[in-house]
């Protein structure tokens, strides 16, 4: 049975309070499909999952997995989904429930226009929020005055995405076919691989649709994060796979003159990949770790000099400094940055 939308909720030990996630998705109702994908849980994970499954079985399916990771969470739900359109929401954050009801009245009115023949809708963003544990304090993350609103457009006709307001998987529900003919596939066993999600598929998104609702609630504090500081530089050398993986997943150099702003976009979000490797590396301060940063850049200077170039002339180059000396600034303004920014 055809849905509108897919909701994929990858799962892992999540028991504890996965289920304020899942009760924020149920009123999209049976239009709806939520796939829960219990990753390998060791807690009560998957019985939590099986129950919603036995009590909305219209709207819950359950995959159990071998652990694979939050990338294969993802993978299990773009080859299972049933919906038209695709949106990803880890098992701690939650929907807005007025925003949803907006966004599913929305994807309606495109379905509808896909049938009668016009164009379908590659991609549509919302808002969405930081929900600070450690201050009780919260920031919308929107794009007003970067994105047209309540239309339909391309990437000509996006403006300028400051630093703190990039394309991320919480303001993203792309077409579920979309995803599937670009070959996005994650790799297993590896964290920050939502970079990958919201990177792959732009030079395939052809239209887009802006709502500034605040429809997605990002939890930030919980120590076990992945997004958690030590936590980032002990799973350092993940981030570089992902890091890797993106170096070659476009070609950004190659995309046609209508793309060029996208373009912009996408070498100013890699240029902040390279950045957050860099200053993990440095903040690690290793012997091992400054061969691992050398190593990565050394890699991009041979696989695309001119990406490499744009990349050292850019907040990534500020976190490349050499020496000792060059460490400290770059790890001071690292400092400075997350105060501005309130990024965890």
């Amino acid at each position: 049975m055809q849905k509108l939308i897919t909701f994929t909720v990858p799962c892992y030990n999540s028991a504890a309070y996965m289920d304020r996630c899942i009760e924020t998705l149920l009123p999209a109702g049976e239009e709806a499909e939520i796939i829960l994908v219990d990753d390998g849980s060791t807690d009560d994970t998957g019985a939590v999952a099986d129950r919603y499954a036995a009590q909305y079985p219209e709207l819950v399916r359950v995959i159990h997995q071998e652990n694979g990771g939050h990338g294969e969470g993802v993978n299990q739900g773009i080859r299972n989904a049933r919906g038209e359109y695709f949106k990803v929401v880890d098992s701690d954050d939650w929907l807005d429930a007025d925003a949803l009801q907006q966004v599913m009245a929305r994807l309606r009115v495109f379905a509808a226009a896909e049938k009668a023949g016009e164009a379908p809708l590659d991609l549509l963003m919302c808002n969405y929020v930081y929900e600070h544990m450690a201050d009780g304090t919260h920031h919308t993350i929107g794009y007003r005055g970067i994105l047209p609103q309540n239309r339909v457009f391309g990437w000509k006709d996006i403006g300028v995405f400051p630093p703190s307001q990039n394309i991320l998987m919480h303001s993203v529900i792309y077409r579920t076919q979309l995803l599937r003919d670009c070959g996005l596939e994650l790799p297993k066993h590896t964290f920050y691989v939502d970079n990958l999600f919201v990177y792959q598929p732009l030079p395939s998104v052809k239209t887009i649709y802006y709502m500034p609702l605040d429809l997605y609630r990002y939890f930030i504090g919980r120590d076990d994060q992945s997004v958690n500081e030590k936590n980032m530089i002990k799973r350092i050398d993940q981030q570089l796979r992902v890091t890797r993986l993106m170096m070659r997943a476009v070609d950004v150099y190659a995309l046609p003159p209508e793309q060029k702003k996208l373009r912009r976009y996408m070498l100013n979000y890699f240029s902040m990949m390279m950045a957050i490797s860099s200053i993990f590396l440095s903040m690690d301060g290793s012997e091992e770790a400054l061969k691992k940063r050398k190593a990565l850049w050394s890699e991009l200077r041979s696989y695309d000099k001119r990406l490499f170039k744009r990349c050292i002339f850019s907040v990534a180059g500020a976190c490349y400094l050499p020496g000792k000396s060059g460490r400290a600034v770059s790890r001071t303004g690292y400092r400075l940055a997350q105060k501005i920014f309130k990024f965890n």
